[in-house]
């Protein structure tokens, strides 16, 4: 080996540690770059002289297993904390236990608010309290109904903005698939190319998780856990029309709502054959199409409970039959066939609200007296205080199949509150 060979060896030598120095730092340096994994100098001996290395490549190092493992965390990561961030907004619209205007509390105060007025009924300014704490549990019900209606709508909007997302982020992996074969044919380095697809596979998995399949020439598929083919050459496209004011008695099922669609069919949103379970988006439509509208129902019960209670026949001599209780459905008496959102509706009965040009002393008198009458007289305040201490059945089996009062439907729907938002932390 003369002088000159021997330099080149250990050019070549310098130049492929020098490299090996490099790829080594970009692995340290990126360690924590979504989508980046990690890359090893691949070298091999000089063909042309038989002498020293030549640097063949730079290999990009993936485990498929272990990608797959944190695709379906991340995905399942993604669904629960959506669901939990809505029983966490549910439990903040009916209040907890603790709080002093949570629904159950509002209940309680109306309730004590009657047991006070009996014991004084001559009280112009305890007669005026329960129709304030009455006035009260009704808002309070209006505010919840319309706090999740919001919720509702929040969910339908994040639908349409995750499809469009998830449109955009398909059609970029397709283009990606396109541009790979010609650079890297082309001498070309594509390794950080496929650390971009990498992210953009993780942005679709979170919404829809997914199976990814390695095609030739370093093309990749994909495929949804339900089923659904997302990518295979092109990109599938999905349509949604976001609705963005939904209102309780809308639903996919009488058209008001959209459902979703993949190349123009239907595509399965919910239960164990929904084709795109887990992610993100399933836990959108699970919240707009399950877990409000059951919500919703639990809210319309207790209304509906409070309404009816203060219908009871012969509880009010002086009220005719068709005459709404001291709770209307926005100043009607309940009607079974009325659309859902009955929470929302509920108010007290205008008669009885001195704010509302009513007058209070028709709770001790009855709401269809022409004149207060006897002002020592408390039965019809203690009758109106034992229909709410009076167990009865529930018109839903949201809340059971047992006799409840009206404490108990409202501790039972904080409960269910509770302890979904508790459980899911």
């Amino acid at each position: 080996m003369n002088m000159s060979t021997a330099l080149n060896n250990a050019l070549s030598g310098l130049t492929a540690a020098s490299r090996g120095a490099s790829v080594v730092s970009d692995n340290i340096a990126n360690a924590l770059t979504p989508g980046y994994a990690r890359r090893s100098l691949e070298l091999t001996t000089n063909a042309i002289t038989g002498n020293g290395v030549r640097t063949a490549g730079v290999v990009r190092h993936q485990n498929p297993i272990l990608a797959a493992n944190r695709r379906t965390t991340d995905a399942d990561l993604a669904h629960q904390t959506a669901l939990s961030n809505f029983h966490t907004r549910l439990e903040g619209l009916v209040g907890s236990a603790d709080d002093a205007t949570s629904l159950a509390t509002r209940l309680a105060d109306f309730d004590g608010s009657l047991i006070t007025a009996a014991s004084l009924p001559d009280s112009a300014e305890r007669l005026d309290q329960v129709a304030r704490t009455g006035r009260d549990l009704a808002t309070g019900l209006n505010a919840a109904s319309e706090g999740l209606r919001q919720v509702r709508s929040d969910a339908d909007r994040a639908i349409g903005k995750q499809v469009d997302r998830l449109n955009q982020t398909l059609k970029d992996i397709e283009e990606l698939n396109a541009r790979l074969p010609a650079i890297k044919y082309s001498g070309g380095d594509i390794n950080a190319l496929l650390d971009q697809r990498q992210v953009l596979i993780d942005q679709v998995n979170e919404l829809v998780p997914v199976n990814a399949v390695p095609r030739a020439n370093d093309q990749v598929s994909l495929y949804s856990d339900g089923g659904l083919i997302l990518l295979e050459s092109t990109a599938a496209e999905f349509s949604f029309t976001t609705t963005g004011d939904t209102k309780p008695h809308m639903t996919v099922a009488n058209g008001l709502l959209s459902g979703l669609e993949m190349n123009g069919n239907p595509v399965r949103t919910s239960g164990d054959s929904a084709q795109i379970r887990g992610g993100s988006l399933m836990a959108q439509f699970q919240i707009r199409d399950e877990l409000a509208v059951e919500t919703q129902t639990h809210l319309d019960t207790v209304a509906r409970d409070l309404i009816e209670r203060f219908e009871t026949p012969g509880l009010d001599p002086t009220a005719l039959a068709t005459d709404p209780g001291v709770f209307t459905d926005d100043g009607n008496r309940f009607d079974v066939t009325a659309p859902a959102g009955l929470a929302s509706r509920i108010s007290l009965n205008t008669v009885v609200d001195p704010d509302n040009g009513g007058d209070s002393w028709k709770l001790r008198a009855g709401l269809g007296a022409l004149a207060p009458g006897d002002p020592g007289n408390a039965m019809q305040l203690r009758a109106f205080g034992a229909v709410l201490s009076d167990a009865r059945p529930v018109a839903s089996s949201s809340f059971g199949t047992g006799n409840m009062r009206a404490a108990d439907l409202t501790e039972a729907l904080l409960s269910k509150a509770g302890s979904n938002a508790h459980i899911r932390k």
